[in-house]
C-alpha cells in the first residue's frame, strides 16, 4: 500500500541540519500522524511521503524555501526595553508570545537585550535552513 493524497499516515522521522545536528525526531515518541496533501506538515515533507510504500524509508533534503522559508531580516526588530513588561525574561534564545497589530499570534526569539533595548526575531527558528529528513512510513490508515 502506498501513501497518496488524502490518506492519513503515520511516519517516524529524524530531521537534521546541514551541520548534521538533529533538530527533531519522533524515534522516542509516537509516530507523526497527518493527512498527505492536507497542509499539516511542511510542503517538502508532504511531497516526500506521497508515493512511499508501507515500510519504506527515505532521506530527503528540503530546501529552505520549501520548508520554513528564507530568513527575512525585516522580521528582526529592535524595541526599547521599556516597551516590554519588566518581568519578561529577555535572555538570548528565549521564545516570547506576542500579538501583532492585527491580533495575530507571534512567536518571537530574543536575539539580544540590554537595559536599553531588545532585538527580537519573528522568523521561524528554522527559517533559512535546508532540512534533511530520514522518513519511515510505518502506517497508512
Amino acid at each position: 500500500m502506498q501513501a497518496a493524497n488524502g490518506q492519513t499516515v503515520r511516519v517516524h522521522y529524524t530531521g537534521t541540519l546541514g551541520d548534521g545536528s538533529t533538530f527533531d525526531s519522533s524515534k522516542d515518541r509516537a509516530p507523526l500522524e497527518f493527512t498527505v496533501g492536507g497542509g499539516q506538515v511542511i510542503g517538502g515533507f508532504d511531497e516526500a511521503v506521497a508515493g512511499m510504500a508501507l515500510g519504506d524509508t527515505k532521506t530527503v533534503t528540503i530546501p529552505a524555501e520549501a520548508a520554513y522559508g528564507e530568513h527575512r531580516p525585516e522580521l528582526v526588530q529592535e524595541l526599547p526595553r521599556s516597551a516590554i513588561p519588566p518581568e519578561v525574561d529577555l535572555s538570548p534564545g528565549n521564545r516570547l508570545a506576542a500579538k501583532d497589530q492585527a491580533g495575530n499570534e507571534l512567536v518571537l526569539t530574543v536575539v539580544e537585550a540590554d537595559a536599553e533595548k531588545a532585538k527580537l526575531d519573528a522568523n521561524h527558528p528554522l527559517a533559512g535552513e535546508d532540512l534533511t529528513f530520514e522518513i519511515e512510513l510505518v502506517e497508512v490508515l
